[in-house]
This record gives C-alpha cells, sequence and structure tokens, in this order.
C-alpha cells in the first residue's frame, strides 16, 4: 500500500525539540534509538543537547525509521556555518545519502543510480559555491561604492534658512507619521536574513577556532538598519532644536511624543525608542524652558516602557504581549511586531558571549544553537508580515532625505534657543562660537 511522504514524516520518530522551541511540543516524539553506542548525540528529557558535528549533521538526512523535525533542520543550517562551510555540509550529506543507498541496494542498477547521485550532488556543490563567490564579489563591489554610514541626506553645519519647511509642513497627524515609519521599519527588515543575524556569531568566531572564514562578509544589512535608527533620532533632534520660537518648538516636543506613543501602539517598538532617544539628546533635553510648557504625561509613559532597569524588562513585557496580539490576530494590522533592533542584536550577542559552542568534551553546545534559533525564528515571523499601510511617497522622502544637524550645530541650535545655564554650559558654548569665527 502506498504512504506518502508527508503521512511517512508523521508516523516516523523525528528529533526531540524544546517544547517552548517555535511553539512545537516534545510529546509523542521518539529518541532514536542509539543502541550500546558512546552517547552521541547527547538528549535531556528528550531533548538534543549536545554532539559531535558528524552526529549532528547524520541527524539532517532521513532514515527508514526517522525523518528530522524542520525546527531541527532550521537550528543546524543556520548554526552549521559556524562550524563548517556551506558547501562542505553539502557534500557530507550527499555522502550520507549515498552510503543509505547503496546499504538498501544490490546490482549494477544501484551503482548507476548512485553515479548519477554523485553528478547530482557534484553539480549542486558547484552551484552552491558561485552562489557564494557571486555574493562575495558583491558585497565587495558594494563597499567600493556604497556611502560612509553617517550620511543621511545633508548633514548640515550651522542652521538652515526659517524658510525651509519642516515635519509639520509634511505631515501633522501622529498616526499617519508612524505608520509611515512603520513601512519604512518593515521595508528595512525584510532585507534581513538568518544568515545575517548569525554572523553575528560567525564573525567572532571564524569557523570555530579560527580556521578559514573566507564566505564571512560584513553585515550590511544589519549596519544599514542600524544608521537609519540613528538617522530618525537625529531627525528628531534636528526638527526640535531647529525651531526659533518657544511655543512651536513646545508643538514639536508635544508632536513627536505623540508619533512615538503611535507607534507603540501599532507595536513599531525600534521607531519608537529611536525617537525617544533623539529627544533625550542633551541639546534637545536642556532646553528647560521649552520642556516647562510640554505635557509630560505622555512623555514619561513612554520613558517607563523603555526604562533601562532590569534588563529593560518593561519594555520586554510589552514586547511579549505585542508578540502574542500578532499570534492571535486576524489582521496585518495587529500582526505588526517591530522589536528595538539593538536590543534584539544584544541578546543573541549576550547569548553567545555567556555559552561556549562546544562543551568540554568538544562535542557542539546544541542547546545555545536552539535558544539562538528561537529568537531568530521569531524575528523572521515578525519580518513577513504585509505593511497594511499605504505608501506616501511625500512624506517618505522626507523622513529618508531630510537634512539634519550635526551633533555641533544642534548645540549651536539649542544655544541660540535658550542660552547656556551654568559653567559647563557657557564654556562649550564660547568654544562652539570661536570655532564658528575661525570658520568665518
Amino acid at each position: 500500500m502506498y504512504t506518502s511522504p508527508r503521512k511517512m514524516r508523521e508516523t516516523m520518530p523525528q528529533t526531540p525539540i524544546f517544547s517552548s522551541m517555535l511553539g512545537s511540543s516534545c510529546s509523542g516524539q521518539v529518541q532514536p534509538d542509539m543502541g550500546e553506542r558512546c552517547v552521541d548525540p547527547v538528549y535531556q528529557d528528550g531533548n538534543l543537547v549536545s554532539g559531535s558535528l558528524e552526529a549532528l549533521i547524520e541527524r539532517l538526512v532521513p532514515t527508514m525509521d526517522y525523518y528530522p523535525d524542520r525546527t531541527y533542520i532550521f537550528t543546524f543550517l543556520l548554526s552549521s556555518r559556524v562550524f563548517i562551510h556551506p558547501h562542505e555540509l553539502l557534500a557530507k550529506v550527499g555522502q550520507i545519502c549515498i552510503k543509505q543507498k547503496q546499504q538498501l541496494e544490490t546490482g549494477t542498477e544501484a551503482e548507476k543510480e548512485n553515479g548519477t547521485v554523485k553528478k547530482i550532488i557534484s553539480q549542486m556543490t558547484q552551484n552552491l559555491l558561485m552562489a557564494l563567490s557571486a555574493r562575495s564579489q558583491y558585497q565587495e563591489i558594494r563597499e567600493k561604492f556604497r556611502q560612509p554610514v553617517t550620511d543621511k541626506g545633508t548633514i548640515l553645519k550651522t542652521k538652515p534658512q526659517s524658510t525651509q519647511k519642516d515635519i509639520l509642513s509634511v505631515c501633522c497627524d501622529p498616526l499617519i507619521l508612524a505608520q509611515q515609519l512603520t513601512y519604512i521599519e518593515l521595508e528595512r527588515v525584510s532585507n534581513i536574513y538568518p544568515e545575517d543575524l548569525m554572523q553575528i556569531v560567525s564573525h567572532m568566531d571564524s569557523l570555530d577556532n579560527h580556521k578559514c572564514r573566507g564566505d564571512v562578509t560584513k553585515t550590511y544589512n544589519l549596519e544599514a538598519y542600524d544608521n537609519w535608527f540613528n538617522c530618525l533620532s537625529m531627525l528628531v533632534a534636528t526638527e526640535i532644536c531647529r525651531v526659533v520660537k518657544k511655543k512651536q518648538r513646545t508643538r514639536m516636543v508635544e508632536f513627536f511624543i505623540d508619533v512615538a506613543r503611535e507607534c507603540f501602539n501599532i507595536g513599531n517598538f525600534n521607531s519608537m525608542m529611536a525617537i525617544i532617544s533623539g529627544m533625550n539628546l542633551s541639546p534637545v533635553a536642556r532646553l528647560k524652558k521649552t520642556w516647562s510648557k510640554v505635557k509630560t504625561a505622555k512623555f514619561d509613559v513612554l520613558e517607563h516602557h523603555m526604562d533601562p532597569s532590569s534588563n529593560f524588562c518593561n519594555y520586554r513585557t510589552a514586547l511579549q504581549g505585542a508578540a502574542q496580539r500578532s499570534q492571535t490576530a486576524n489582521s496585518n494590522r495587529e500582526k505588526i511586531v517591530i522589536p528595538v533592533f539593538n536590543l534584539f542584536i544584544k541578546d543573541i550577542y549576550f547569548l553567545h558571549k555567556i555559552h561556549t559552542n562546544r562543551l568540554p568534551n568538544g562535542q557542539i553546545n546544541f542547546k545555545k544553537f536552539w535558544e539562538i534559533s528561537r529568537q531568530i525564528h521569531d524575528f523572521l515571523t515578525w519580518k513577513q508580515v504585509e505593511c497594511p499601510f499605504e505608501k506616501d511617497k511625500k512624506i517618505q522622502s522626507y523622513l529618508l532625505t531630510a537634512p539634519i544637524y550635526s551633533e555641533e550645530a544642534l548645540f549651536i541650535a539649542s544655544f541660540e534657543s535658550e542660552g547656556p545655564e551654568n559653567h559647563m554650559e557657557k564654556d562649550s558654548w564660547k568654544t562652539l562660537r570661536t570655532t564658528l569665527l575661525n570658520r568665518a
């Protein structure tokens, strides 16, 4: 009787996984029978926690009574680049498949089929090497022609003319601006892939003890996304500091507070944090006369959510709530979850630093990579959400190309709006004026 491959997968024992892993359950899964051999790989409570590279590779290949769980495949393929080149892994998997086929079949026909399989694997390996080489060359070309990461429109060192438009002349609705920021965020994260995130680990380990890592390239997509955060923070500070009149400046501060709150409601925590960071920059934070007129209750709530104490406990609670809402949502609007990206990266980095890649017995610490892959899987799920908001080219053009002040220009504009109040500020203001006179 014919049994479909899908039915076989359902009935075969699969690689056990942690119950929290990607929302799956370990119940009903059978631990592979390792017989009397030495324990490799190692299981604890039905969960694979460590193993030699060779044993873990074997777990990738189905047998007559075993089929690997997709979460194991995802985790191993994601983490394998720390220990082995992709084309070498492909070759090893191919060798295991051929060996299994030889054990099941005999005769001239089997040899002929094995020869065909070898040719296919050889061609796949060549294609993989060509793809890796092309990607490396592309990154080299991109490096030659890309702009410095600090570039965003024009970096202004002095205040522009008062006739230049500001963000309120382009968009005065906090909700709409928050939606356009979310559109940009989702567009940026769509360019980030699992291998980009794993290079946080790969860069530091260089193939597990610096053997060779020729296919590692700089994480340009991560760099570009981090640059977007910094530019948004500087844009917020620029928009506030450039306003001459206190009443209008107060309105600008309250506008960005409302934008940040709308970002929070949407689930766009990255833009929210960037806006708060911009308002907490020294040139903005020192504007006491302006802040005295601002209704700060809403801002206080936002800062509470982003309080760094207890490892950003409040933010993590809010993020968890947004993630739970996303899982049960019926619309893309409710599915949006955009974490604070630099905190997300730090979490992966922290996991990597506190747990070794290998255990004292030389086996790969797979429990570490389960957790890293879980976090990356969550991020991949969130980034696949289709943006429910229509693109406003005028607003996005302003957000992405509007001139921003340099740090020096921010302080000059800040001191011109509200003079220095203490000796330290007076010294800073004196130094800035001297610099301006020397340039003139």
